[in-house]
């Protein structure tokens, strides 16, 4: 084997086989409980008796309540963030308006096939559930697929709004503008910031122009995101029952009014 070849993948043990198996069934019956009774409702001894095991099997591999329901949040969140990549990969080049809307069919098609998990992750909260800091991760991917729409906007010289503005206003957080820079960073080396993302305590008078840019591009991506939750939760919820005839359609004009007020379109 050449020195440089890459090496073979380890075989799973026996051990991590079963682990991983009974890890999916463990999720199979959590889903089934909280589809038949919601999450609020969701126990280990419950999902225990489902599976025929002790409640002390469970316990070896998840110590809470609170452990399940984070694996069934992390797992709503990467078949959204999926979802949406997925389709942002597939119009790439597109116009920013076209991108936008394959990221918001997306979504909108991945909570109409699971509303459950939508309604975890971006429904009523969970009494006495605080969500760890390791799902933020993956609750980030669509807004970085979303993001996707915006900066290529930005490429091409469309703007929603005066970016200093949105700065002086404080519309948003310094700790969003701090990864707003990084990210436009990434994806446009030639605009590379040259002092770094800015630190969350200091101010944002006078701050460069790249850090004021990437706070108008936060503030569209949360305009389109906060545009497209708001869609779906009351298509989801009933909201629309005998308001429209063409629920599709009223989904495409309400997304497209949206792009407009962020900027997406020239």
């Amino acid at each position: 084997m050449p020195d440089d070849a890459p090496a073979p993948a380890r075989a799973a043990t026996a051990r991590e086989r079963a682990r991983q198996s009974f890890t999916a069934d463990l999720l199979d019956a959590a889903r089934a409980r909280v589809r038949s009774e919601g999450a609020a409702q969701l126990s280990l001894r419950a999902v225990a008796r489902d599976l025929g095991v002790a409640s002390s099997a469970v316990y070896r591999y998840v110590d809470s309540r609170d452990a399940l329901i984070t694996l069934l949040v992390i797992e709503a969140y990467d078949a959204a963030g999926e979802a949406c990549e997925r389709a942002a990969r597939d119009a790439a080049g597109s116009d920013p308006l076209d991108l936008w809307l394959a990221v918001a069919r997306a979504f909108r098609g991945w909570a109409l096939h699971d509303r459950h998990a939508f309604e975890l992750v971006y429904g009523t909260p969970v009494p006495g559930y605080i969500a760890p800091q390791d799902t933020v991760r993956h609750a980030t991917r669509v807004w970085a697929a979303i993001g996707t729409s915006v900066f290529e906007a930005a490429r091409v010289g469309r703007s929603p709004t005066d970016a200093e503005e949105v700065l002086a206003l404080r519309l948003v957080s310094p700790e969003v503008v701090a990864v707003a820079v990084q990210v436009g960073s990434a994806r446009q080396a030639d605009d590379e910031p040259s002092g770094g993302p800015m630190d969350a305590a200091d101010g944002l008078a006078g701050a460069p122009e790249h850090v004021a840019a990437a706070a108008a591009g936060a503030l569209a991506s949360m305009s389109l995101f906060a545009a497209l939750l708001g869609a779906v939760t009351m298509e989801l919820f009933g909201h629309l029952y005998g308001m429209t005839t063409d629920a599709d359609r009223l989904f495409e004009t309400t997304m497209t009014a949206a792009a407009r007020g962020a900027g997406l379109v020239g």
